[in-house]
C-alpha cells in the first residue's frame, strides 16, 4: 500500500521492543482492557444476541455509536474470503475504539489506542461464551497495519482500493492511503457509501467489472446513493447505511491518532535513551510541527460542492463533545467547503493527546497558540475569524492548558 502524501516517509521504522515502548507488553491502559477486566470481575455481562452476537451489547460498553457504521467490501481483511459486495465488513468507531464485524465471520476485529502502547489490536471471537475474551493476535493485525501510511508504527488505517466484482483489490500495491488531505475522487475504493455530494464523484459502491481494463471503475448509478437496497442485505447490520459524513470523520481521525501516538513514541524513545537535549532543538519541531499542521486542517482537501449524510451521524457526533459558553463545538460540522465549522481537531480531547508527554504536549499547544493568535499565523485555511472561534472554545473547553492560553 501506499500513502497518499510522501510526508508519510519521514518516519523510519521503531523497534517495537524498544524499552521505551515494549509493545508486545500487555496493554492495560484503553477501553477494551479496561472492558475486559470488568468482564473478568462479573461487573458487566456481555448480552449475546441471535442475529449478532456480541456486536450490539459490545457497541454499547464500549460506547461506540451504531450509526457510525460504515460497510466495506473489499477483501481487505484477514477474513477476506467471508467478503464481498453483497456481504461488507462493518466498522463502528469512537474517539478511542473501532470494532469491525463481518456477519457469520469468524471473530470480531478490535482496534483501542492505548495511552501507553499506542495502537493495538484485538479479536473476539463470534460463538457465545460464558466469559467473552479479547484476544491480542501476534501478527495478523500487525502486518496491514504498519506501513508508511501508519507513519511506519502500528496504526489506524483507512485505504481506497480499485475492487473486482467479488471485491478483490485489482492493484494490491497501489492502494491509498485515505486521510483529510486526500482529494474526494481519491476516496472510498471498495466500500459502500450512502449521502449526496452533487457532482463530486469519489470511487465509493463502484467496482473495476472489465478484465481488459482493470483500472476502470463502473461509475453508472454508483454516486449519490441514499440506500443499498439492492446491493446489501441490511437486515444483517445494526444500520442500513454506509454513511458519508462517518467516513470523512474516520479518515480525519485515524492519521490525527497516528501522528500522536508517533509523537509520543519518539518523544518517549529520547528521554529513555538520555537524548531529550538534540530532540528537543531538532526531531520535536518537525513532529510537533506535523501534528499542528493536521489538527489545523491546514492542507484539507477543499469541498466544492456541499455534502450530506443519510444517517443521524451528523447529529449525534456533534453532541458527544463539550460546549464553549456560546455553544459551539469543534465537533460541528460545515460540510458546505469543509468538514468542521470550527478547524481544529476535536482530537485535541481524546485520551491519546492526552497521554502525550509533557515536553511534547507543550510544543503542540505552543504551535496551537502561535497558529490562532497572531495576525498571520501560516495557516491561509483559517480566516481571522476562525482563528478567534477556535481559540475561545478551546480557551474554554480544553481543561490543562497552559497559563499563556488565558
Amino acid at each position: 500500500m501506499r500513502a497518499a502524501h510522501d510526508d508519510a516517509f519521514e518516519f523510519p521504522y521503531i523497534a517495537l521492543d524498544h524499552p521505551a515502548i515494549q509493545y508486545a507488553a500487555p496493554a492495560t491502559h484503553n477501553v477494551i482492557s479496561r472492558l475486559q477486566e470488568k468482564i473478568g470481575k462479573g461487573q458487566v455481562k456481555l448480552d449475546y444476541d441471535a442475529r449478532y452476537g456480541y456486536l450490539p451489547s459490545l457497541l454499547k460498553n464500549l460506547d461506540i455509536p451504531r450509526d457510525s457504521q460504515m460497510l466495506v467490501f473489499s477483501r481487505t481483511s484477514f477474513q477476506g474470503p467471508k467478503i464481498s459486495p453483497q456481504h461488507p465488513r462493518a466498522i463502528y468507531f469512537s474517539d478511542q475504539a473501532a470494532v469491525g464485524f463481518v456477519p457469520q465471520g469468524d471473530v470480531m476485529e478490535l482496534a483501542a489506542v492505548d495511552s501507553e502502547k499506542g495502537v493495538v489490536f484485538y479479536t473476539l471471537d463470534l460463538d457465545k461464551a460464558p466469559k467473552p475474551e479479547f484476544v491480542r493476535p501476534k501478527m495478523e493485525c500487525i502486518q496491514c497495519h504498519v506501513y508508511p501510511g501508519t507513519l511506519n508504527l502500528p496504526g489506524l488505517t483507512v485505504t481506497s482500493v480499485i475492487p473486482t466484482p467479488d471485491g478483490t483489490p485489482r492493484f494490491p500495491a497501489s492502494a491509498i492511503t485515505v486521510d483529510s488531505r486526500t482529494a474526494f475522487e481519491s476516496r472510498w475504493g471498495g466500500w459502500y457509501v450512502t449521502g449526496t455530494s452533487g457532482t463530486l464523484q469519489h470511487r465509493g459502491n463502484a467496482v473495476a467489472p472489465f478484465a481488459d481494463r482493470p483500472s476502470v471503475l463502473d461509475y453508472r448509478g454508483n454516486q449519490n446513493l441514499t440506500s443499498l437496497k439492492g446491493r446489501v442485505d441490511t437486515s444483517a447490520y445494526l444500520e442500513p447505511s454506509s454513511d458519508i459524513i462517518a467516513l470523512m470523520t474516520i479518515e480525519h481521525q485515524t492519521r490525527a491518532t497516528d501522528l500522536l501516538v508517533r509523537l509520543a513514541w519518539e518523544t518517549r524513545i529520547a528521554a529513555k535513551e538520555g537524548k531529550l537535549d538534540d530532540f528537543r532543538n531538532g526531531r520535536l519541531n518537525l513532529l510537533a510541527d506535523q501534528v499542528v499542521r493536521y489538527l489545523l486542517f491546514a492542507d484539507e482537501a477543499k469541498l466544492y460542492e456541499p455534502v450530506t449524510g443519510v444517517s443521524t451521524f451528523v447529529k449525534t457526533f456533534p453532541e458527544r463533545g463539550p460546549r464553549d459558553p456560546h455553544g459551539r463545538s469543534l465537533r460541528d460540522f460545515d460540510l458546505q467547503t469543509r468538514l468542521f465549522r470550527y478547524p481544529l481537531s476535536f482530537m485535541i480531547y481524546s485520551p491519546v493527546f492526552d497521554a502525550l508527554p509533557d515536553l511534547a504536549k507543550e510544543r503542540v499547544y505552543q504551535g496551537l497558540f502561535s497558529a490562532l493568535t497572531k495576525e498571520n499565523g501560516g495557516f491561509a485555511n483559517l480566516s481571522a475569524t476562525d482563528r478567534r472561534a477556535i481559540y475561545e472554545i478551546v480557551r474554554d473547553t480544553r481543561t490543562g492548558l497552559p497559563d499563556y492560553w488565558k
